[in-house]
């Protein structure tokens, strides 16, 4: 019954937790339970072999024994359903949190996406400057609403749960950025996350990949 999730060869963010084998890395360490990693290179994604487990050619992917999975939502609230840690033992609470875990991808996470594209892969076009702003105007009109939600509480819903792992894990795209920090609690929020051993765990996992050979 051996898990085994897929990961970049060499991360392009070079192992600072952004890419999403870390969102999955960190479920399974709250959890408790050991994973192997196969190391996938960016042409062996459009491969046969790993769009059969993946049809988009992306990472992560989950297997284990006739299972195999892909989007870090579903393979994340596979992991809280199976393992203790992740969701609360009653039925509210536990809809409650994965509803945050479809509100952290569905709602908060495409303006932040596609404010990283604005800015990574469309930063040499002639309008970036003048849409830019509005950009980053939609994901703030998002993290307003998030902070006046969490308030001054220490998670989204009681004890930390999966809905604080992908809330998390998806506001930190935002770092470099600097609009989290426009944001103090939402940024004392992530840092929380950070400093759960479990996360330390996962990131040091995958930084150690990309560490310099």
């Amino acid at each position: 019954m051996t898990i085994t999730i897929t990961a970049f060869e060499r991360s392009p963010d070079g192992g600072r937790g952004l890419a999403r084998d870390t969102r999955v890395r960190w479920a399974l360490e709250e959890a408790g339970q050991p994973y192997e990693v196969r190391l996938v290179s960016f042409p062996a994604l459009k491969q046969p072999a790993h769009l059969a487990v993946n049809p988009f050619g992306q990472i992560p992917t989950y297997e284990e024994e006739g299972l195999a999975l892909f989007e870090t939502g579903s393979i994340v609230l596979h992991i809280a359903q199976c393992h203790k840690g992740l969701l609360p033992d009653d039925a509210d609470g536990r809809a409650r949190a994965i509803t945050w875990m479809f509100a952290a991808v569905n709602t908060v996470e495409p303006p932040i996406l596609e404010l990283q594209n604005a800015r990574l892969l469309e930063g040499d076009k002639s309008w970036t400057a003048e849409r830019l702003p509005l950009v980053k105007d939609r994901c703030r009109d998002r993290l307003k609403q998030l902070s006046a939600y969490l308030g001054d509480r220490e998670w989204l819903d009681g004890a930390f749960s999966a809905g604080d792992l992908m809330m998390a894990s998806v506001l930190l795209r935002l770092r470099s950025s600097g609009l989290l920090d426009e944001y103090a609690n939402l940024a004392a929020y992530v840092a929380r996350g950070e400093a759960r051993p479990a996360y330390k765990r996962a990131f040091a996992a995958q930084l150690a990949i990309n560490a310099p050979k």
